[in-house]
């Protein structure tokens, strides 16, 4: 893939900036701010632009999303940049179109990927049913919308993306008349749905059911908070799209109204009174009275509120849940000697996620923090100057997967906004 210049020209000024202010991160920021570029963007044959998560060679809605983000502020003034950004906009408004309950999908309907007992699909790699991966294609059109000016995104696909998710959203506010169903057979229990396939029962909430987290393992109750906090940006910024781009008042209420739903529901259904810390988000629940109180790294998570602009980083409420995230009371944040910091049941019991460590310096308003998190992610990285999946605290050198983008590109983020704020002074 050819880098476009503008990024060139970013990632040659970061590395002089954190060789002056950070050494110890310099040899990484380079190299990881270009890494999604580099590795994992290619044009297709057709004229098509596609983004592989790194290791495994699909589309994920999510994780090509999040990848290219850090990208977007420098698109307007750059034209192969807008050419990549848009065409990567246009593959997933046509993705969702040919299945919005599918989280990741193939270059082409090969048939490639995961078989599973489900509605298959040949362009589909799997089909596992992630609210965030709705939300992720709306979050990235927008963005560039207003980093750009450009709405040119706003095609009749894209249109047809958001009356889709619409749908699909509203269909999973009352999931027992859903057509969705997901079975696995001869894998990890968090790898299928109970119930033949249709998950866990839930109580209407006004909430949209999700089958699995942005981990991809399934969820225990099916209203994941994390999930439907970025709904309601994601459906207040189709109404935006809709009402100034297409013109298009219906679907805009129809969206805003989704959005006030949702909210609702969480705000009635998704919160608990905690003894040692007040009034927090659970992570899921099933609007019948059952919770679960952890947090997972992947991205939407209730750490990530703020970045996700669901809430201001010192909304009371927040700074509750995050004490909560930031505590041995939750079950998955682990310490060891070198690092410490939320980690997933996707991955080994006791390994902390570099992209945690990333997302709380990214949300966080203390100086004191964000350099304990610089400190521990300049530790961390084995020696290989990329930042990866999960690490053992103590012992960086055992971890998953070597090659994923999402987390480079994420860490590079947050450095390239440090350097915009002009931390060091």
């Amino acid at each position: 893939m050819e880098i476009p210049e503008i990024l060139r020209k970013r990632a040659a000024e970061l590395e002089t900036y954190y060789g002056d202010h950070y050494e110890a991160l310099a040899p990484l920021v380079s190299q990881c701010f270009l890494n999604t570029m580099e590795t994992t963007v290619r044009q297709l044959e057709d004229g098509s632009y596609f983004v592989i998560t790194g290791d495994i060679p699909a589309m994920w809605l999510r994780d090509s999303s999040a990848q290219v983000r850090p990208y977007v502020k420098y698109a307007k003034e750059d034209g192969k940049l807008q050419e990549i950004l848009e065409g990567i906009i246009a593959k997933q408004a046509a993705f969702v179109c040919v299945d919005p309950y599918a989280n990741a999908f193939n270059e082409s309907a090969n048939g490639a990927g995961h078989r599973d007992d489900t509605i298959l699909n040949d362009h589909v790699w799997e089909r596992k049913y992630e609210v965030d991966s709705l939300c992720a294609p709306l979050y990235l059109g927008y963005y560039y919308w207003k980093a750009t000016g450009i709405d040119r995104i706003f095609t009749r696909d894209y249109y047809n993306m958001i009356t889709a998710i619409a749908d699909t959203f509203t269909v999973e506010q009352d999931h027992v008349k859903s057509p969705y169903f997901f079975q696995r057979y001869n894998c990890p229990k968090t790898d299928t749905l109970p119930n033949g396939g249709r998950g866990n029962a839930v109580k209407v909430t006004g909430m949209t059911w999700s089958g699995f987290r942005p981990s991809d393992d399934c969820c225990d109750y099916g209203y994941l908070i994390p999930a439907n906090m970025m709904a309601v940006k994601a459906m207040r910024f189709a109404e935006e799209i809709c009402r100034d781009c297409y013109k298009e008042e219906e679907l805009a209420a129809r969206c805003r109204g989704l959005s006030e739903e949702i909210q609702k529901g969480i705000r009635e259904y998704g919160m608990v009174e905690h003894p040692a810390y007040g009034r927090i988000y659970a992570y899921e629940t099933d609007g019948a009275g059952h919770y679960n109180l952890m947090d997972d790294a992947n991205s939407p998570s209730l750490l990530a509120m703020p970045y996700l602009g669901y809430c201001d980083r010192e909304d009371p409420f927040y700074q509750n849940t995050r004490r909560f995230i930031l505590s041995a009371d939750n079950p998955y944040y682990f310490q060891g000697s070198l690092a410490k910091g939320v980690g997933s049941p996707h991955t080994p019991e006791g390994y902390v996620w570099h992209i945690g460590i990333v997302m709380q310096a990214l949300t966080s308003g203390s100086r004191e923090e964000i350099l304990e998190c610089l400190k521990m992610l300049a530790e961390t990285h084995a020696g290989t100057n990329y930042m990866h999946e999960s690490f053992d605290p103590s012992a960086p050198e055992e971890y998953t997967r070597p090659w994923f983008a999402w987390a480079n590109t994420l860490f590079a983020e947050l450095l390239d906004r440090l350097m915009d704020e002009n931390f060091w002074g």
